[in-house]
């Protein structure tokens, strides 16, 4: 069950609290969801050759993404259109909250390539809750003016040129985007059952 938000995080003025807020509340709505999950909607093709999570030597002509028995495929091109599954986008927000966390907060020593991956969907969500609430509680634990530091996360090279501030936001707008994906595609499994 996801954690209640925190509402009175609205009601303070300040930069921090704007962009807490906006990421405790996109999360609740989102963990709501995934809450429900089926393994069967977590692999549900809305078309056929979707990106997905596959093991490792599955025959893909895709590159592959993770370090354990499952990975993501990933697209060659940059602008990939192509259908995803929920395993995808789940695999894709994880792989994305474990990066900025860890060159932010921790060692400074794996990159997104590093990330493991699951075969199904209860395991696959803990993981991403497990990253997405350890860059909350990152966040969090920080003084109201370090967003605007610059350079405080050097998970890319777009991240460790702009203000905390931005690369939080940026990663709200991960999280809204893909969320709103994974639950259109839950809509649309549960209308195609």
């Amino acid at each position: 069950m996801p954690e209640a938000f925190d509402w009175e995080i609205l009601h303070e003025p300040s930069a921090m609290a704007m962009v807490q807020g906006q990421l405790g509340f996109s999360w609740m709505v989102l963990s709501g969801r995934l809450a429900q999950l089926t393994d069967e909607q977590y692999f549900w093709q809305p078309r056929g050759e979707a990106l997905t999570v596959v093991r490792r030597h599955f025959p893909s002509h895709h590159r592959s993404l993770g370090s354990g028995e499952w990975v993501a495929q990933w697209p060659n091109e940059p602008d990939h259109r192509g259908p995803r599954t929920i395993a995808w986008l789940i695999a894709h927000l994880t792989e994305t909250f474990f990066e900025r966390w860890e060159w932010t907060f921790g060692p400074h020593r794996q990159s997104r390539a590093d990330i493991t991956l699951h075969g199904n969907a209860r395991d696959a969500v803990a993981w991403l809750t497990y990253w997405v609430e350890a860059w909350q509680d990152g966040i969090a634990a920080l003084p109201e003016d370090q967003v605007a530091a610059v350079g405080l996360s050097q998970a890319t090279e777009l991240d460790a040129g702009e203000p905390f501030g931005h690369v939080v936001l940026r990663l709200n707008r991960e999280l809204i985007h893909h969320g709103s994906e994974i639950m259109t595609l839950q809509d649309l499994y549960g209308a195609a059952a």
